[in-house]
């Protein structure tokens, strides 16, 4: 069994794609996952998998779920606990002089970055505002907040041509670490 961690895209418990964490973990349950566990109200879901199926078959079952069981077209990216930790050490703003987590974000993307996508942000700068792509996620470090910046979900994905959804810096630690003790 392998511990990952799903990422929905507009997943919440009030307006659009309403889905109650509670029934979220039931579907989970029912699609065979063990030892579910949702994290805060975002859509974010630690479970055990049988190694059968590659991640990205399991995320077209999730979506497919989804959308059988609430009617929503939910984007899924899964993460592994490796890959998790991988972003976590290979992080270049952790040393950053004014490093805040609050002012951090990773955005998970459903597909890899391709040379193409990778090009159209040549000489894309909004400082102080930094980001750096990696295979699947962008990682973006907004020392004055997120209120007014260009760099976040939307401005990658109008530019890119990529679908994602983003979590702070210590919503991905928090996730990281309850994969790691499961």
């Amino acid at each position: 069994m392998q511990t990952l961690v799903s990422f929905l895209r507009g997943v919440n418990m009030t307006g659009h794609n309403t889905i109650k964490m509670t029934e979220l973990s039931d579907m989970f349950s029912n699609l065979g996952f063990k030892n579910n566990k949702t994290y805060i109200q975002s859509g974010n879901v630690i479970f055990k998998a049988a190694g059968k199926t590659s991640q990205q078959e399991t995320e077209r079952q999730i979506e497919t779920e989804i959308k059988r069981r609430f009617g929503h077209t939910v984007p899924v990216m899964i993460r592994s606990v490796a890959d998790l930790r991988l972003i976590s050490e290979k992080n270049p703003y952790l040393v950053e002089p004014d490093f805040d987590p609050a002012k951090m974000a990773v955005i998970f993307l459903k597909e890899s970055i391709t040379e193409t996508q990778s090009e159209k942000m040549i000489n894309i700068n909004y400082p102080p505002d930094k980001y750096q792509l990696s295979e699947k996620e962008i990682l973006t470090f907004c020392p004055n907040g997120f209120g007014k910046t260009r760099l976040y979900t939307n401005f990658f994905e109008s530019k890119m041509g990529v679908t994602g959804t983003a979590r702070n810096w210590k919503t991905v630690m928090s996730l990281l670490t309850i994969a790691e003790e499961f």
